[in-house]
């Protein structure tokens, strides 16, 4: 049974990234209707930051040259540790249990939510790998950042999500789909970008709904 595990990090109860995430998602859905589907609100629902037990749970880890995550609980030996694996377990068996994760979210001040980050925080450990999990991000970003955009070397949500994946994961292949120039919506100093992000949500609701009949 395949398993799809959708993320959402949006602080808006309706956003664009959680309409693309569920464009995704409802077409998967239709195409496997025998499939589980796991959906975590990391906003409504946040995951605490990491504390000092899981730092010592990681220098463990370390010590111990431990690859294999079916045993990270062998090596909790205190009761700080123990109730940093209580958050952790189900976490991260949720993800270790889906075939595709997706991820929605949106860029707040150039990066990733602090509930994705958590998230994130949560689930790693040293060297390890969730290759052949299949990661999607969807996103809506309130200016432009794309290749030849004058603020695409600001892009750090795309860049470092990319990065992390296949750093810390070993998933070389995140497919990304990105509305751009969603502040246009709001702010009348980029009203004359309208148009343009009209055709970028257009594209990216497309993407998401062909992306998730594929998968």
């Amino acid at each position: 049974m395949t398993t799809l595990l959708h993320l959402d990090a949006s602080a808006r109860r309706h956003s664009i990234s959680r309409e693309l995430g569920a464009t995704f998602a409802d077409a998967w859905r239709s195409e496997h209707p025998d499939g589980r589907y796991i959906h975590r609100d990391l906003a409504a629902d946040p995951i605490p930051f990491i504390g000092e037990g899981w730092t010592e749970l990681c220098d463990r880890v370390l010590a111990n040259g431990s690859t294999d995550l079916d045993r990270l609980s062998e090596l909790v030996n205190s009761p700080a540790q123990q109730a940093a694996w209580e958050v952790v377990e189900p976490l991260l068996a949720e993800v270790r249990a889906a075939d595709i994760v997706l991820i929605g979210t949106p860029m707040y001040n150039y990066s990733i939510p602090a509930s994705l980050k958590a998230w994130l925080d949560q689930i790693t450990f040293p060297r390890m790998s969730l290759a052949p999990t299949s990661f999607v991000v969807v996103t809506a970003r309130g200016g432009a950042y794309s290749p030849g955009a004058p603020k695409a070397a600001y892009d750090y949500q795309e860049r470092y999500l990319r990065d992390f994946f296949a750093g810390h994961f070993a998933v070389e292949d995140t497919v990304f789909i990105n509305a751009e120039l969603v502040n246009s919506r709001q702010d009348p100093a980029l009203a004359h970008l309208r148009e343009k992000h009209d055709v970028s949500y257009a594209a990216a609701l497309d993407a998401a709904h062909k992306l998730g009949k594929q998968y």
